[in-house]
């Protein structure tokens, strides 16, 4: 059965529209703890988070905390950078992620380039797993990514969905339509050869109630990372609810 980790950042992006560069502590609303909270009571298996340079939404307070009352996995997004390495390794989430990371995005914009960085990037897992965490590489669908992460020594490859759910949404959500079936191929392909490198094979991006689906059944996958989609959702429903929507749609 695939599970899910719920990114739980726009909690947080909601928190700083009011009170971002104020040190509001714990009283500033919503805290992302209490989201935590709400996560695993739904059936979660795991919680995410992205600890950005900019501090744009998730804080180093909340990083802490967070990992203080995870009785669930908690994963940690992250550029790989010598300031967030010494972060992660202070935290000791259960499994870290890099992704790229730039300041005018308004999300991840692609994977990351393992294969054109191996060497730093290599130094970088090998102090996270000495660290105590497993480590993970956010990644576009592509072969020469795959290998590349094998080599670097990363534990986990989540697989980047952005391409495969703008497809989906170009064909009005008609996952028999050439494109998204071609999408889905790509990142199932990616994912068999994952798994044949010894690695754990989740995805992630822009995955939606709609599109989640094709993805959840694809051989070997073992977890999902969403957030929008699910944040979006609470604002109507209460993130309980909408975190139980999810894995039934997941499942069905």
């Amino acid at each position: 059965m695939t599970l899910l980790s719920v990114n739980i950042d726009h909690v947080a992006t909601v928190r700083q529209a009011r009170y971002r560069g104020v040190d509001a502590g714990f009283s500033a609303e919503p805290d992302p703890v209490r989201a935590l909270h709400d996560v695993e009571i739904a059936g979660a298996a795991g919680v995410t988070v992205h600890l950005r340079e900019d501090r744009r939404h998730i804080t180093d307070r909340d990083v802490f905390a967070l990992r203080g009352a995870a009785r669930i996995r908690f994963n940690l997004e992250m550029a790989a950078t010598d300031e967030m390495v010494e972060i992660a390794r202070r935290v000791r989430p259960h499994s870290a992620m890099l992704v790229p990371e730039g300041r005018r995005e308004v999300t991840t914009e692609g994977g990351l380039d393992v294969a054109g960085q191996l060497s730093r990037l290599k130094d970088v897992v090998a102090r996270l797993r000495d660290g105590g965490c497993r480590v993970s590489a956010f990644i576009d669908a592509e072969d020469r990514q795959v290998d590349a992460a094998k080599s670097a020594g990363f534990d986990i490859c989540e697989v980047h969905t952005g391409p495969y759910a703008a497809a989906c949404g170009e064909a009005g959500g008609d996952m028999r339509a050439p494109r998204p079936a071609a999408e889905l191929e790509r990142v199932g392909r990616a994912g068999r050869r994952i798994v044949g490198a010894g690695m754990r094979f989740n995805a992630g991006h822009a995955l939606s109630y709609h599109n989640v689906g094709p993805i959840a059944r694809l051989e070997g996958i073992e977890e999902l990372h969403i957030g929008h989609a699910i944040v979006s959702r609470a604002v109507f429903v209460g993130l309980r609810e909408a975190v139980r929507e999810m894995i039934g749609a997941m499942r069905r």
